[in-house]
């Protein structure tokens, strides 16, 4: 197997599903709809106990944007000091400034937290200003294990040289590629990106 197929979930039912048509890791994530907030504790104990694959869970403490006040960042340091006691292989989520530049103290910080589990910053790099920049100072900091991305476009077919030029910089952080990626199309951005793993809410049958 080349790559990672990681399936983005809500329910325990479809982690299941997922793991048996073949997804690799799980990310485990509350209302989808919003793109993600964080699952409850239940869910994640839950899914812990009947998944065999790795699972990684979503850290958002509500939609709308990735700048967050201190209640909020505190809120996801517990959530953070959670999964690392119920044993998940990581978590993943995004914090900007006002600037929309990476808020890199708070990813500091809360990396520090979750050692020694995958850190994953996700799709909110997307909305920098310059995503190779924000690539390289995650990739800088050292405590980042990967990088959720579409390239900066809706989709990762949209994506892809960008999606090549993160690979290329992103050094030993692991590129998850993500933006509209399913079973119909994965094959054929895989021969174009030849990325580690890709992620997506149909990335295996039976999620949709």
């Amino acid at each position: 197997m080349t790559y990672i197929r990681e399936a983005c979930v809500e329910s325990i039912e479809q982690a299941l599903v997922a793991e048996e048509n073949g997804a690799d890791r799980i990310e485990l994530c509350a209302d989808l709809d919003a793109e993600g907030l964080t699952p409850s504790r239940e869910l994640i104990l839950s899914a812990k106990s009947h998944l065999n694959i790795p699972i990684r869970v979503m850290i958002r403490p509500r939609a709308g944007d990735f700048v967050y006040n201190n209640a909020e960042i505190k809120q996801m340091a517990s959530d953070i000091a959670f999964c690392k006691e119920a044993g998940v292989n990581g978590v993943v989520l995004g914090i900007l400034k006002e600037d929309k530049t990476i808020n890199i103290d708070a990813v500091e910080k809360l990396a520090e937290i979750g050692k020694p589990m995958k850190f994953v910053f996700h799709k909110a790099i997307d909305e920098t200003p310059a995503i190779l920049e924000s690539v390289k100072s995650l990739r800088d900091l050292g405590v980042v294990n990967g990088i959720l991305t579409s390239g900066g476009e809706n989709t990762a077919s949209e994506g892809i040289q960008k999606l090549k030029n993160i690979i290329a910089l992103a050094g030993d952080m692991e590129v998850i590629c993500a933006g509209k990626i399913t079973t119909t199309n994965l094959e054929e951005l895989h021969r174009e990106i030849n990325a580690k793993a890709y992620h997506g809410k149909r990335i295996v049958s039976g999620l949709e």
